[in-house]
């Protein structure tokens, strides 16, 4: 068998690849009744997700662990699949005021596969250790392999190199029994079925990708402290419209007057989560400083340090 027929093969096992009949004559519809027959499709994702949560559960456990030790969560993907792990990872230093170290992701090919097809980067198992051992992957990092198919070399071959390296590994795909999966301490598959376009992986499974990407990283960010609540309090304010939602979040989680905000603001130079133990805990900011520093950055436990009463 040629190695073209082997891959076939093996793309011809897989319900991401697999035709759908049904939307044969998809293209004579009208444009109305293609977009419902989509959004009926992309309905279906969120209940293949959920059917995944309490590995997803038990991943974002086991992440956070690591990363309050100092460890990385690294995404490593190609294609589709790599830039929804660039993405996630890009989103995290405003949204979590994260070193943009901390967080990563890798495609296939580096970063101008985002924008353009690197041709034969995604079947290097290779090219995924050299990106891996350039990051220095070690015992408390974690690597997110992440393929719809479940099979891409570039993927596996992340998983495996952090395995050996003592690192925490996720396999994310969307077939069951992946070979990603398999490689991974934490598998996770989110079997979303056939594309509405056969082998357009970019639509259901890129969804789902999305979906649990949000959840490990939003997740693992609650459990390191980096939330008062549902408010990011460790949001950092790189323009005008995020230091508007810098002092929203401070009257939300306070309710102070605006003066008070200001004054509590200016004393933790912005720092939102500063800002709101000034308010809440009646100290100023070189204090609030010293108590977050020894809770681990966690809010609610450096308030009830500064709330506690003196012997």
């Amino acid at each position: 068998m040629t190695a073209h027929a082997e891959l076939r093969a093996q793309l011809d096992t897989l319900t991401t690849e697999a035709f759908r009949p049904d939307l044969a004559e998809i293209d004579r519809l009208s444009t109305l009744d293609i977009a419902r027959t989509m959004n009926a499709e992309d309905a279906t994702v969120p209940a293949a997700v959920a059917a995944q949560l309490p590995r997803i559960a038990a991943a974002v456990d086991a992440i956070a662990e690591r990363m309050a030790r100092g460890g990385r969560l690294v995404y490593a993907g190609a294609g589709t699949a790599g830039r929804m792990g660039v993405l996630d990872a890009s989103e995290c230093p405003p949204t979590f005021n994260t070193d943009p170290a901390d967080v990563v992701g890798l495609i296939a090919g580096g970063p101008s596969a985002m924008v353009k097809a690197v041709e034969g980067a995604e079947d290097s198992k290779e090219l995924a250790a050299e990106d891996l051992t350039a990051l220095g992957i070690g015992a408390d990092d974690t690597v997110v392999g992440i393929s719809a198919s479940g099979r891409t070399p570039y993927a596996i071959g992340a998983v495996e190199f952090a395995r050996m390296r003592g690192a925490l590994t996720v396999g994310l795909s969307c077939n069951a029994g992946s070979a990603l999966a398999a490689a991974a301490d934490h598998g996770i598959e989110v079997v979303v079925g056939p594309e509405l376009l056969t082998g357009s992986t970019r639509l259901k499974a890129g969804t789902a990708q999305k979906l649990v990407l949000n959840l490990v990283s939003t997740i693992t960010m609650i459990r390191l402290g980096k939330t008062y609540g549902n408010l990011m309090v460790d949001m950092r304010s790189s323009n005008e419209k995020l230091r508007a939602r810098a002092r929203r979040i401070v009257a939300l989680a306070t309710g102070a007057p605006d003066e008070e905000i200001e004054a509590a603001l200016a004393a933790t130079g912005g720092e939102v989560k500063n800002a709101v133990l000034v308010v809440l805990g009646g100290v100023d900011g070189p204090t609030a400083a010293e108590l977050l520093a020894a809770s681990q950055g966690h809010l609610r436990a450096a308030l009830a340090l500064a709330l506690a009463p003196t012997s």
